[in-house]
């Protein structure tokens, strides 16, 4: 097929065979990504963001090639018409085919490019793409997500949400995101983002719905002892998510601070978030308001300021839904239930715990450690064991490594403490932030401390002596170390925050 001799340029066709070449590429990965359901998060990088962008430019340096060439030579001419803008004559046979190249051409372009702008949405909005493109960065986050109730519920529906205000936000956030990967200007570990989040309401609540938050719930707990025999100590607690009748609604109980009734709102702490020294009730129906100060603050160091008020949302408890960080005595905790890890080995929770509350500067350290101490501990203490036990040990020592990779991460300084969960009150202050019995108002009216506002102790004690309650009669808690009654005046995360 004859072409316009303007086409006849080293320019022009090198970005023909650029723009050919990626384009039989990108429908060769198309074809690979679909027919064989493979491929990696780079491969989707690829094609779909990457070999684009050589495929325009390709198709740029053919008419740029064209247009120069076509100017050199009226230069050179110097005779006839000297026009600025091409002549288009199709009585041309060359000008008919390179107009129709052009227009089946476009044609093509545009119906890729539609497929491919579809196909770069949806993967920039995956969760591959959010949690396995920068590994080392997002790797806490992202095996922390495996491990939650939320592992099938998209990265974009919890942090973009709908509409297109928050899905452009987004993006121009992720550029600086991708610069701070590529100069590695990311701090470690990442803070928060408390101040750009989207309002629980507008992502959380439209598949959690506040109003129906009704039934009460079991939760049973197994926890070991770090003594000799691994103490089975469990407790069964009846959790007040709601009113005890569901006729009730959010009356009382844990979500009554999401009763759409009442509005909470509070003040943090400008140097430190976790603690919170103002905090307003409001009943919607009836317009009373109480304002609660946390004792500990005198009005001189408390500047009140409008914009610092937050309201009360599903966030302010539920902090960690899909990265939540185990504190080390709860997933070795877990790991003995599931028999990961056996009880017959002797002080092996104290061991776990001796390991797991160190720092090391990469994992392989770690595991490195595990895998030395453990051994070592049972050579030195109970060596007429490690011929018996031998297979316990060694499993043991890679349910250790299993719960450490999970739950810890040392290239970016992330685990339990960097973000600690709101959710409960054992290894966070959590709910004491403010229900402490220092908050109150003028009138002396405080935000009680009292456990059983939120739960029930329905079963406690070791296995072999269980103490059950009579039907809604609540127990008494009983710590499972003799500590006297220390455990009512001293807040249960300054003891469980950091065991060892």
């Amino acid at each position: 097929m004859k072409l316009p001799d303007s086409a006849r340029n080293w320019t022009s066709i090198l970005g023909a065979a650029l723009a050919l070449t990626t384009l039989f590429v990108i429908i060769f990965l198309f074809i690979i990504s679909i027919l064989f359901d493979s491929g990696s998060s780079y491969l989707g990088l690829f094609t779909f963001i990457i070999l684009p962008v050589f495929l325009v430019i390709g198709l740029f340096l053919i008419p740029i090639g064209m247009i120069f060439t076509s100017k050199r030579k009226k230069s050179i001419a110097k005779t006839g018409d000297q026009t600025d803008w091409p002549i288009i004559n199709l009585n041309l046979r060359t000008t008919r085919n390179a107009l129709t190249i052009f227009v089946i051409g476009s044609v093509i372009f545009f119906m890729l490019s539609g497929i491919g702008s579809y196909e770069a949405f949806h993967y920039t909005e995956s969760v591959e793409f959010c949690g396995t493109l920068c590994h080392k960065v997002m790797e806490p986050e992202f095996v922390a997500y495996h491990q939650s109730s939320h592992e099938r519920v998209k990265c974009v529906e919890c942090h973009v949400g709908a509409g297109a205000d928050w899905y452009v936000k987004s993006k121009l956030s992720g550029l600086y995101q991708i610069y701070s990967v590529a100069f590695k200007k990311y701090p470690q570990p990442i803070p928060t983002p408390i101040h750009n989040l989207r309002p629980a309401r507008e992502t959380c609540e439209q598949c959690h719905w506040p109003d129906k938050f009704y039934d009460p719930m079991i939760r049973m707990k197994k926890s070991y002892l770090s003594d000799y025999d691994n103490t089975e100590w469990d407790i069964h607690l009846m959790m007040k998510t709601s009113a005890t009748y569901s006729a009730l609604g959010l009356q009382e109980g844990i979500h009554w601070h999401i009763n759409p009734d009442v509005q909470i709102d509070y003040i943090t702490d400008l140097e430190d978030p976790s603690k919170i020294p103002w905090v307003r009730s409001r009943n919607k129906k009836t317009g009373e308001e109480k304002i609660f100060l946390d004792s500990q603050y005198s009005d001189k160091h408390l500047a009140i300021d409008a914009g610092q008020v937050k309201t009360m949302d599903c966030m302010d408890c539920h902090n960690r839904p899909s990265h939540n960080y185990k504190v080390p005595q709860n997933f070795v905790d877990d790991l003995i239930t599931a028999g990961s890890i056996s009880t017959e080995l002797p002080d092996i929770k104290y061991v776990s715990m001796e390991i797991l509350y160190q720092d090391y500067e990469t994992k392989e350290a770690a595991f490195d450690f595990i895998q030395k101490r453990v051994k070592e501990y049972y050579e030195e203490n109970y060596d007429y064991l490690l011929e018996d036990y031998e297979e316990q040990i060694n499993q043991a020592i890679a349910a250790i490594q299993t719960g450490f990779s999970q739950n810890i991460f040392p290239y970016m300084k992330v685990n339990w403490s960097v973000y600690p969960t709101h959710l409960g009150h054992m290894e966070s202050d959590g709910c004491y932030r403010c229900h402490s019995d220092r908050h109150s108002t003028s009138t002396g009216e405080t935000i009680s401390r009292d456990c059983q506002l939120c739960h029930n102790i329905i079963a406690q004690g070791t296995p072999s002596s269980m103490e059950f309650s009579q039907t809604f009669n609540a127990l008494d808690f009983k710590h499972p170390i003799e500590i006297r009654d220390a455990w009512r005046e001293t807040l249960c995360s300054e003891c469980h925050f950091k065991l060892y």
